[in-house]
């Protein structure tokens, strides 16, 4: 433990984490350069966590096993998986398939890393389990993957996550949020104490030039001593980096080893694995004799390597780099050829090596990588995938077939969230592209990775005429990608109907039929106030049919797009259940997104605040930005109605910050009415109307020609506020051209109360009775709103008496709704007409915090925790936890009164103001 000179703290740190794993788990990133100490302190924690009766499981990420799927976490869970058995059917297939140990057909890898933290939570029930993962920066990036998402989720967990990476090596935590430890270099005192104790002859010269060329770094305290003393860092080294100068400093050793034991070392550098039996095997290939153990000892000797049962380990990753970096590129060519032969029987390991083994193009090797990504793909490891058909383009004797590996790791790239990628892979394919059908292909690609652009008319037309030409060539999918993409342009951007009319013809021509779930997209997005009447009676017609996941989406979808928003749900919930048991989260995310405005609509507001949190979630973890950045904006919403105007503020400003430069006018849109309605609720009627007007307004980045339908009743309402009614007017006048041509149901319930807000004494009142006397009955929020601006107008005509009634009303259905801000406005108005007001008290369920709510009602539903942690990607083991903190809140002692403390969610009162 000699590089611990000096760690105190960072050691107290990390024991302090393992004693408190019987109260709470945590994840921790251990980060810094390379030699600084990092795999040192993770041994003495190790040996803390055993002797303190901990279960412990280590892996550590090897540079030539990146591309081998799920090869890190296999390491990791090798001791765990006979307890694979007792996961639940789909996460025990999808995880034994990544594996490779059973047939599974494209497993979800979010199915993968659930199936991972429910193993980990069941091996800790007994025992609190720390993991140590070193060189996380060399592991497989599906094993990466699935650590964050683990990592992301044990605080309840009696289990510790410790992940080493060296800096300098990108990978998929370095976006988390999750925790670092820095390790930076030691102190003076500290260095000076570790180099005197592994040199302590050294001249006053010679130890001035160690301490001040290693800075710090505990390896470098100890090597650079011998390569000094052995004529290996000369002056000129003292150039070079601190990570180059070490690997010179182990590569000098070489040059005194016999030369069967440097090809020795080379094949089991160039190997991805520790197996000694491979190593020696393909040792003597490139020898040309048979090598036996023996071979090893001059390494040993020499401190390069150590022989562990049967498993060959480099004493520093710096030393297999060294030795592999040093070797001469017809060596490693061997070395690799070596290899392959050595895993003639591993079909991927075999792959790589002849890979890395050729240095000419060779269309078998091409062909072999390309087996390796479809493999990959069944497994759930697509960055694999994408890698190996990378290589194979690369590998490929004609043009056209690397062009074709391209393309297809492109649109992998893209369907991992990985835009620059994928952008990267397409500018490759696009000199050698030939055929229409793999032309089409890269402009699907591009339109895709340029989503956020919005080019106007010009566009569309392109998407329509290659869309025609994919058809024409066979390909009916890619023909309906870019009529769906064509009309999504529409809906972000009115090109005129002319333009919307060919998409839709279009897409009546490739559509399978009258209700197929593709058409009627189509017809929503480009068709919104045309064709709304078509789908809403097309979805009606097929509400209760059971259709699967992917098709109730669709549906759900165009119901949303034409503001029907009461049918929403009959589509989403199916559907969001369906891509919760088959782990598809991104698909999810685009579920829930739709669902919240269903929910904020239709007036479940405590439940589209579970949803819209747990949609920013997923957005968070699957890479999408603008599902992120639309979810943050709902929760501005959502926080502006229930009076947290500091928080909406912020949560609106990070979603602009996520969504970034890319100009998307529906998000853009959502956010400004995010800013609308918490100025509105606040009582900013200028500022309220300032933010809704961007959305009527041509040419602004927020103007949007379906969106601003769904706020009129609130711009009428500012602008009454702010003494702006002219413009409201007209804009009012505008929708009602609108509303002639479509059934749009919130356009509708929106534009009689902007008629009443707006109208003269005169007219008023029967445009209010003919609000209110509409079926609301599947709009509460617009009922609510629609009593207290009555009973507002009632009250400033001195109707004192008759107003009471729709502001007691408006208030008490406000507080069952859960919208503190218009609960207030009504008990405000009331107060001014004379009457006074019971406080809210809020109900136990208001108590809860959003996830605990969100698996109170799961519990409540008859669910059980591993059911429940099934749908939430949590560990059962934290679903209980959970619960254990909501059952004080809600006053109750067992799951058996969940519901009925739930269904008491409506106020009670008990002051008076």
């Amino acid at each position: 433990m000699s590089t611990l000179f000096g760690r105190e703290r960072e050691v107290a740190t990390l024991e302090g984490l393992v004693d408190g794993v019987h109260e709470r788990g945590a994840a921790l990133v251990v980060r810094g350069a390379a030699g600084i100490g990092k795999s040192a302190l993770l041994a003495a924690v190790t040996e803390r966590a055993e002797a303190g009766n901990l279960l412990v499981s280590t892996a550590s990420g090897v540079q030539s096993e990146t591309h081998l799927p799920f090869a890190g976490l296999h390491q990791l869970l090798r001791p765990m998986l006979g307890a694979a058995g007792q996961l639940p059917a789909r996460q025990r297939e999808a995880l034994l398939g990544a594996f490779g140990m059973s047939e599974a057909g494209d497993p979800e890898p979010f199915l993968v890393a659930l199936a991972v933290l429910n193993l980990l939570g069941d091996t800790a029930t007994d025992r609190p389990l720390l993991i140590v993962v070193d060189d996380v920066q060399w592991l497989d990036g599906p094993t990466t993957e699935v650590l964050g998402f683990v990592a992301r989720r044990v605080r309840s967990d009696p289990i510790v996550l410790l992940m080493a990476l060296r800096d300098g090596h990108p990978t998929s935590l370095d976006a988390s949020d999750l925790p670092e430890l820095r390790l930076t270099g030691l102190e003076s005192a500290a260095a000076e104490a570790l180099l005197d104790a592994q040199a302590a002859g050294l001249s006053v010269g010679m130890r001035w030039r160690v301490l001040s060329e290693a800075a710090g770094n505990p390896l470098a305290l100890v090597e650079l001593p011998l390569a000094l003393g052995a004529g290996a860092v000369t002056a000129e080294a003292a150039w070079l980096p601190l990570t180059a100068r070490l690997e010179r400093a182990f590569a000098v050793r070489l040059a005194e080893l016999p030369p069967h034991t440097r090809a020795l070392l080379l094949v089991a550098a160039a190997n991805d694995g520790h197996d000694v039996a491979d190593a020696l095997a393909g040792g003597g290939i490139v020898a040309g004799a048979v090598l036996t153990a023996e071979a090893l000892a001059p390494a040993v000797d020499a401190g390069l390597v150590e022989l562990r049962e049967q498993a060959l380990r480099f004493r520093h990753p710096l030393v297999r780099s060294a030795i592999y970096q040093k070797a001469g590129r017809t060596d490693r060519l061997a070395a690799h050829a070596a290899l392959a032969l050595v895993h003639e029987r591993d079909p991927d390991r075999r792959a790589w090596h002849r890979a890395a083994a050729i240095a000419q193009r060779d269309e078998s090797v091409a062909t072999e990588l390309e087996g390796v990504a479809a493999r990959a793909r069944q497994r759930g490891a697509i960055p694999v995938a994408v890698t190996a058909l990378r290589r194979a383009a690369e590998v490929s004797e004609e043009p056209a077939a690397g062009a074709h590996r391209l393309l297809t790791a492109a649109e992998l790239a893209f369907e991992l969230g990985r835009g620059d990628q994928a952008a990267e892979l397409l500018a490759l394919a696009r000199p050698s592209v030939l055929g229409e059908l793999p032309h089409a292909r890269g402009l699907w690609l591009s339109e895709m990775l340029g989503e956020g652009r919005n080019d106007g008319p010009a566009r569309i037309h392109r998407l329509v005429t290659t869309a025609e030409a994919a058809h024409a060539a066979g390909d009916r999918e890619l023909a309906l990608g870019f009529v769906r993409a064509a009309a999504i342009r529409c809906w972000w951007s009115d090109p005129g109907w002319e333009q919307r009319g060919s998409v839709i013809a279009l897409a009546e021509r490739l559509a399978a039929g009258d209700d197929d779930p593709e058409l009627l997209v189509t017809l929503a997005t480009a068709g919104a106030v045309e064709r709304c009447a078509d789908v809403i009676e097309r979805l009606a017609k097929i509400r209760h049919t059971r259709l699967d996941a992917d098709v109730t989406r669709l549906l759900g979808v165009a119901a949303s797009s034409v503001g029907a928003f009461d049918l929403v749900g009959d589509f989403m919930e199916s559907s969001i259940a369906d891509l919760r048991i088959q782990g598809r989260l991104g698909l999810l995310t685009r579920a829930l997104s739709t669902q919240v405005w269903r929910q904020i609509f239709c007036g479940d507001w405590a439940g589209a605040v579970l949803v819209a949190e747990e949609a920013e979630r997923l957005a968070r973890e699957t890479g999408q930005p603008r599902r992120q950045a639309s979810a943050l904006g709902m929760l501005a919403l959502l926080a502006g109605l229930r009076g947290e105007e500091e928080r909406g503020l912020a949560l609106a400003a990070e979603g602009e910050r996520v969504l970034g430069t890319v100009a998307i006018s529906a998000v853009a849109a959502l956010i400004e009415h995010a800013r609308g309605v918490i100025a509105l609720c606040a009582g900013r009627h200028d500022d309220a109307f300032g933010h809704l007007w961007r959305l009527f307004e041509p040419g602004d980045a927020a103007h949007h020609m379906i969106w601003r339908l769904w706020v009129i009743s609130e711009l009428a309402e500012a602008a009454v506020g702010a003494g702006r009614t002219e413009p409201a007017r007209r804009a009012v006048a505008e929708l009602e051209q609108v509303a002639a041509r479509t059934p749009s149901p919130l356009l509708h319930v929106g534009l009689r109360h902007a008629r009443a807000l707006l109208a003269g004494d005169a007219e008023a009142e029967a445009l209010y009775q003919d609000a209110l006397g509409a079926d609301l009955s599947r709009w509460p929020t617009a009922r609510a709103r629609l009593l207290l601006t009555h009973g507002m107008w009632l009250r400033r005509r001195r109707r004192i008496q008759e107003a009471r009634v729709p502001l007691r009303a408006a208030r008490d259905a406000f507080d069952v709704l859960g919208l503190l801000a218009w609960g207030e406005k009504a008990r405000q108005e009331l107060r001014a007409a004379g009457e006074t007001s019971d406080l809210r008290v809020a109900p136990a369920a208001e108590l809860l915090t959003s996830q605990e709510l969100h698996i109170a009602r799961l519990a409540a539903s008859g669910l059980s925790n591993r059911e429940i942690g099934q749908q939430l990607y949590l560990s059962h083991r934290t679903v209980s936890t959970h619960l254990y903190r909501a059952f004080p809140k809600l006053g109750i002692t067992s799951r058996g009164q969940l519901r009925d403390a739930l269904e008491q969610a409506a106020p009670g009162y008990t002051s008076r103001d």
